[in-house]
This record gives structure tokens, sequence and C-alpha cells, in this order.
């Protein structure tokens, strides 16, 4: 029987999943097991890296089991998983912490503030490409070197989630350029850890693993990996990549000039380029074909309509009737704003804000706030796209929807009419799945490179033009909500001055 299938394991936040994926691209069966969040503390989240582990070879066999033969038909094996959580392990392989810090854990932010206290972001944008946030596994380890000293002592290689997987899987130690570039600590220019950013952080640099690229094999499966996921020993076992620039690839943006748009709780949108986009509001990801990803993220995205949910109906309408609603409203809403930041932002100077409507008057009504709600969205977006795009010096082409937020049509014509540009929806949402598999087939050798395998196996279910009279309402609309967001500032310090 040839070997017709490649076996794909995303480490999500709330589950992990397995997946077969034929030659074709085609995902031939999926599996998954549930694991927990650990929150010990308020504003600190956590999981066990055992959890990982056991749903893994839960996954794997279970998904072994859904399609005949499938054991023998496996040619290679990619993991993507969430970024940011620092598992360390000790010279035989030993976790030296049960639990590791996750992408959301906020523990950090004391040495976060103190940083910033101490380098302005020209300081040190150049030598990591990102701002300084409590998510990277930079400020982790200096947390963990501060209060569990023995546990970072012990340690003799930091890694992320999916590379622990990976070591289960093959006994090696490696991590991926998207990971690392996420991390505070590896320099944009050259691609390895940088010394001066371990010294202003004041870490051991000889606890960073090798930088690797995810098109590469790992290693193999061992024997002990095999007992245990029912898996054949000697399959290769690729590097891998984050979740998130492992999804960018398994939608199609891979090349400069793409952008991807991902609502969920928030937002997150990106451009592809050469290069990083150097800016204190911007973060930058290392992507697998081996460009970048300068991304802004808002962080209520699809969680602004969860409030207007849980605010105007206490929950009794669902989502399907408030965009309903928001449809019987005209473009612009009648020149109502709603600036969306509920949870405030992660990045810049807005840190703060606050969410608002403006422009309400007797004429307005529930169908206008709902549409409000809507377009507030795809306004923050839109003032984050002409930022990247200011920066790059170049405009978006297309862009790639996915997550909860593509699912809603009035909001992608809504989005692509404030954008200006079309916006296309994969056909397989299983973007992570997808860009494993991508990466798997290319090593391979079936695809000369990432972008050809991009090409092959990712299609799209349609694509949404802008709407010319909603594109010319929001054209007007736009320079008005970016004047909104730069006035309120002196506004949400005078809230805190309340408080």
């Amino acid at each position: 029987m040839s070997r017709d299938l490649i076996l794909a394991i995303d480490v999500g936040t709330g589950s992990v999943r397995a997946a077969l994926v034929d030659r074709q691209g085609k995902i031939v069966s999926l599996r998954a097991s549930e694991h927990d969040q650990v929150v010990p503390a308020f504003g600190w989240s956590e999981q066990r890296p055992r959890d990982w582990w056991t749903g893994v070879a839960s996954a794997i066999r279970a998904v072994l089991e859904s399609v005949e033969g499938a054991r023998t038909r496996i040619s290679s094996v990619a993991a993507c998983g969430q970024m940011h959580g620092t598992v360390l392990i000790d010279e035989n392989g030993e976790l030296t912490r049960e639990t590791v810090p996750l992408w959301n854990d906020k523990r950090t932010s004391a040495l976060v503030a103190s940083f910033e206290t101490r380098f302005a972001a020209s300081d040190y944008l150049a030598d990591c490409a990102n701002p300084a946030t409590p998510a990277w596994p930079g400020f982790k380890l200096q947390w963990i070197r501060d209060n569990d000293p023995t546990a970072y002592r012990r340690a003799a290689a930091v890694m992320m989630p999916k590379d622990h997987i990976n070591f289960r899987l093959t006994g090696e130690v490696a991590m991926d350029r998207t990971d690392a570039a996420c991390s505070f600590l590896m320099d944009p220019r050259t691609g390895q850890w940088s010394n001066l950013m371990c010294e202003r952080l004041d870490l051991d640099i000889a606890k960073l693993p090798q930088i690797r690229m995810p098109v590469e094999i790992l290693g193999h499966v061992t024997k002990a990996a095999a007992d245990e996921t029912g898996l054949s020993v000697g399959l290769p076992v690729l590097v891998g990549g984050g979740d998130y620039p492992v999804a960018l690839l398994g939608s199609g943006v891979c090349r400069p000039g793409l952008g991807s748009d991902v609502t969920g709780t928030s937002s997150i949108i990106t451009l592809v380029s050469e290069k990083p986009l150097l800016d204190p509001e911007m973060c930058n990801v290392g992507t697998p074909e081996g460009n970048w990803g300068a991304f802004m993220l808002l962080e209520s995205g699809g969680d602004a309509v969860r409030w207007a949910r849980r605010a105007f109906h206490e929950k009794a309408l669902g989502y399907e009737e408030i965009v309903a609603k928001a449809a019987e409203a005209p473009a612009g809403s009648e020149r109502l704003f709603f600036m969306p930041y509920l949870v405030g932002e992660r990045l810049g100077k807005h840190r703060n804000a606050r969410a608002q409507f403006f422009g309400i008057t007797a004429g307005h009504g529930l169908a206008h706030l709902h549409r409000a709600v809507l377009e507030g969205v795809a306004f923050a977006v839109t003032r984050q796209i002409r930022v990247m795009e200011t920066k790059s010096g170049r405009k978006l082409e297309r862009v790639v929807a996915s997550g909860g937020g593509a699912k809603t049509k009035l909001w992608l014509k809504i989005k692509a009419s404030a954008y200006g540009i079309p916006i296309v929806v994969p056909q397989e949402p299983e973007c992570g799945v997808v860009g494993c598999a991508i990466l798997a087939a290319t090593a391979e050798g079936r695809f000369s490179s990432l972008q050809q395998g991009a090409d092959a196996f990712v299609s799209y279910a349609e694509e949404v033009a802008p709407d010319p009279r909603w594109a010319e309402t929001y054209a007007g609309m736009q320079p008005v909500f970016d004047r909104l967001y730069r006035h309120s500032q002196a506004l949400y310090d005078d809230l805190d001055r309340l408080a």
C-alpha cells in the first residue's frame, strides 16, 4: 500500500487535533482531544505539557483507527501549535516545571513595564522586530528565573508547545523561526538568537535551542513514541511551526502583498512582506516560507458582537438575528460611529482606550447600533491596514478571511467595502492542518516551494468584492473615525483619573 497520507498535528489552547490529509490536500479524517487551562491566580493561564502529549497520543490513535490501513499509509508528520507557551526541560528531557505559562498569561506585566521604562521602542525594535508585551517568552523566562529559580537553573532547553510534542515523538530539540521570531529574543536580521536581547533581559542564551526552518526534517518517530501513539517507528517528523503562521500558509497567505483577517474573539490583520515592519503598534512573525507577517491586533473583534448581544438583549437573541437586524440599517448607520475598544488595546499609546458610540441622534434605533458595531470593527481594522501599508510602501492586494467572523456574509461585505480590497474565504476552514500538510508535502519533494504547495492545496469558497456605494460612504467616514481615535486619548486618561 502506498504512503499516501500525511499526519498533521495541531496543539491548540483548548484541544489537540490529529488529522490525516491525502495527496490532494483534503482532510480525510480528524480527531480531537480536549485539555484544560489552569488559572491559579487572576491574569494567569497555564497548561500541563503532559496533558498535550496525552491528548496527542489519544488523538493519533483515534484518527489511525478511523481510516483503514492508516498506520502504514502515513509518509510523514508535521505539527503546529499555540505560540509562546514556554516549556523547560532538563538535560535528561524531563520537565523542570509541571505547568507552563501560556500566550494569554499576564503575570509578566510588571517585567514588561520595567523593560519599557529602561528602553524606548526605537532602542530595541530592530534587534527583535517586536514591541514589548506580556505574551513573549523572553519575559516568561524572566518570570521563571525570578520566581522559580530551581526550574530555571535546571533547564537545559526552552521550547514551545509543538516543539515539546516533536521532542516526545523524536527525542530531538529545536525551535523554528516562526516561534523564535515571536520570542523577543531572535535577531530578525540574522535569524539567530540575539546576544543583545538576552543581555538586556539577563537570560542565559545557552538554554535556547537551534533555530531551524519549519520545512526541515527534525528527526524520526522513536520506538517509545510509536508504542504510545500507534505510529510506525522511523516516520520522519518535521520541525513544524506556530499555529498562526502555519495557518497563514494553509490559507494561501504566503506572498508579499497578501493579507489575512482572522476574526474570532479578537481580530488579527496580517500583511506579508519581505522584511519586518518596525513600529511600536505592530508585531512581526516569521512565516514558514521565509517572509514576515506584520500583524496588528484588535482585542475586540467578534467580542464586540458578543458584547452587543449581552448588553442589548441579555443573550436572548442569537447572532444570526443580530446580524439580520444590522442589515436593516443603511451603510454608515446614518453617520453613527462605534469605537470598538471594549478592553483597550494591547500595544501603543491607547492601552487604556474605551469603547463609545459617537453621533447618536433621535432617529437612530437598534438596527443602527448593531450595524455600527460591525462597521466600527471594520473601521478599526482599516486604520491598522493603512498604518501597515504606509510602513511597507505596499498596498494590500487581497485579504483572506478566516475564523468565526468569516461566516457572516454581511460583515465580510462591510469589511471588503471599508478596506477597499476583495476578501476571499478558504474552502477548508482547518487552515492550520492544511498548512502542516503543505509543509510535509514540500519536505517530501512533491512541491518545489511552499508557495507552490499552497497553490495546489488551498482553494477558496467565495470572493466578496467591495460594494461601490458602501465603499464611498466608508471612505468618507474613515477620516472621522481616525480623528476620534486620536483625540479621545485625553478623555481615556481623564477616565482613569476619575477611578
